[in-house]
């Protein structure tokens, strides 16, 4: 095996050994208990990941790789009808939510200390809100997009309904679970944006 093919191994059996222990007891474990989960010294660790914000972030870009929201995201979006582009999207994020919930939450209440979770944080959500604005243009580029929303706007809208913390709050906190609040974020996305 070359050393970069193992370089890439030892890569992701941190990342997923990280992964676990994130989920587990928060995302602010240290990299010395991440090197002991995985096996390897700090040192390895650091050889991958020039420092814990650069491994929080490829954390969470690996749970991207693991749970298919990219694959997911395009699948979608070849969608001919706009209503079922839209609903697909939404359903391909709400079900990467519940997979990533533990660790998204954990790096939503570090954020406001962590300089490192919220720099991971507004990585992933920097691409999502991206994501979100090219699917808002194609909805209106099909005619789709109810008039009195720009791109900009409805693309903000769609974030902030589809977050994370309103899928927790409903979900969980009030008891919703996650299929009757999946339902309930999609219809209500749909009905206030689509024409």
């Amino acid at each position: 095996m070359s050393s970069n093919k193992k370089s890439e191994i030892t890569k992701r059996e941190i990342l997923d050994a990280a992964w676990g222990l994130v989920a587990e007891k928060g995302a602010d474990v240290s990299v010395s208990e991440i090197a002991k989960a995985a096996g390897v010294s700090r040192q390895a660790v650091y050889l991958h990941f020039a420092s814990r914000g650069g491994l929080l972030i490829a954390l969470v870009k690996r749970a991207d790789e693991r749970f298919g929201i990219k694959q997911g995201f395009f699948d979608a979006a070849a969608m001919q009808d706009p209503a079922v582009r839209l609903d697909m999207c939404l359903s391909v994020w709400f079900r990467f939510v519940v997979e990533i919930l533990p660790v998204a939450t954990d790096l939503i209440r570090l954020r406001a200390t962590d300089a490192d979770a919220a720099h991971a944080w507004q990585d992933r959500m920097s691409e999502l809100r991206l994501w979100y604005q090219n699917l808002v243009k194609g909805l209106q580029e099909d005619g789709a997009l109810k008039p009195d929303w720009t791109v900009d706007t409805a693309a903000d809208y769609l974030w902030a309904a589809s977050s994370v913390q309103a899928l927790s709050l409903l979900a969980v906190e009030c008891g919703w679970g996650f299929d009757k609040t999946s339902l309930t974020l999609k219809k209500t996305i749909s009905d206030t944006l689509l024409a």
